[in-house]
């Protein structure tokens, strides 16, 4: 493996809309294209190949291997086009890389066929909006989406925190200052407590990680700031479950009254394959807390929530899942196996029929 070799299979993954691509010894580079994962007729590699793209990869962010290296997350670019978030991992006692392809530009809502809702929920003046869903599912470009699009509206002093940094945003109205972590900051919660010296209005976290992030989130919600991050959780009940269980027995009744005070939304997202499989589009639960909502989560009746999205739909334009999977399969856009495939209900296909 050399340079060149390395950047040709990262152009063509690029050129050919490959969302991942794998490198381990023993078996070829693979890449993962419309959800399935695909065995490239390339050579097997080699411990040194896969050293030398590890290593290519962390003199392209200036760095040296930790003494005690496990796994490392990164971010490459290609000269002319191309940037990849980078997972570094040992597997066997080899080097094993996952390099996830970055599109080159940042979509809008319409485009990326995500509900035109999140125009009105990004507008909120202060608070706290999750992107929600399992790895691969679309959380960091939707979240992009969302922070360009007030980025190109509104005259925001807006900080990112990331690790890698993957997105690359160009100040439009908005000033947008973008920190990795590793490089420009050692880690998730001391830049958040550095963002609220740096007159921000709006604070974009990579990902809530551990408490620490997750209670400077909070607070810096609660301190006039909006605030976005994601959370690898299935809905919005796991994710206020998830947010609350972070914290001791003791405390969680009182997490539970701050997060029903600043949490606007949820936005959780699955992808899922249309009729001819050769494409994926976003499933999209969308929860906007209302008072009723804000009382359930207050009251720990997480179960309730999906029921009040799904009455709040015309009103709020909030959807569960199944609400928008149902539409999906009577637009005919999806197969209702593809649907129950996503879908955690066990009588999606009744309430086909009774909708």
């Amino acid at each position: 493996m050399d340079l060149k070799t390395l950047n040709q299979i990262l152009e063509i993954a690029f050129a050919k809309r490959v969302s991942d691509v794998h490198f381990e010894v023993d078996n070829p580079p693979f890449f993962r294209v419309h959800g399935q994962l695909l065995r490239s007729k390339l050579p097997n590699l080699k411990p040194e190949d896969t050293e030398f793209i590890a290593a290519t990869i962390m003199e392209h962010n200036c760095r040296d291997f930790p003494e005690d290296f496990k796994e490392f997350d990164a971010s490459y670019a290609l000269q002319n086009s191309g940037r990849f978030r980078v997972s570094i991992f040992k597997q066997r006692g080899n080097i094993g890389i996952v390099m996830r392809v970055i599109p080159p530009e940042i979509g809008k809502f319409k485009d990326l066929k995500l509900p035109a809702v999140l125009a009105e929920i990004v507008k909120a003046p202060n608070g706290l909006i999750l992107v929600t869903g399992p790895t691969g599912n679309g959380k960091s470009t939707t979240l992009a989406s969302m922070i360009n699009y007030l980025n190109e509206k509104y005259a925001f002093n807006i900080i990112t925190i990331e690790d890698p940094i993957e997105f690359l945003f160009t100040s439009q109205k908005s000033c947008i200052i973008q920190r990795e972590v590793g490089i420009d900051t050692d880690d998730f919660s001391s830049a958040l407590k550095a963002s609220l010296r740096m007159d921000p209005d709006v604070i974009m976290v990579g990902e809530m990680r551990d408490l620490e992030t997750i209670d400077a989130c909070i607070k810096a919600s609660e301190t006039g700031h909006l605030v976005f991050s994601t959370l690898h959780t299935q809905n919005a009940a796991t994710t206020i479950n998830r947010l609350i269980g972070h914290f001791p027995p003791e405390a969680q009744e009182i997490m539970r009254q701050r997060l029903a005070d600043i949490l606007v939304a949820t936005v959780s997202l699955r992808l899922v394959e249309d009729k001819t499989g050769e494409n994926v589009i976003p499933v999209v639960e969308v929860m906007r807390t209302t008072t009723t909502i804000q009382a359930c989560i207050r009251d720990g009746n997480l179960d309730e929530i999906e029921g009040h999205i799904e009455k709040g739909s015309a009103q709020y334009q909030m959807q569960s899942m199944d609400q928008h999977l149902i539409q999906l399969c009577k637009n005919g856009t999806i197969t209702m196996k593809e649907a129950k495939r996503v879908s955690s209900s066990m009588d999606l296909e009744r309430k086909l029929n009774y909708t």
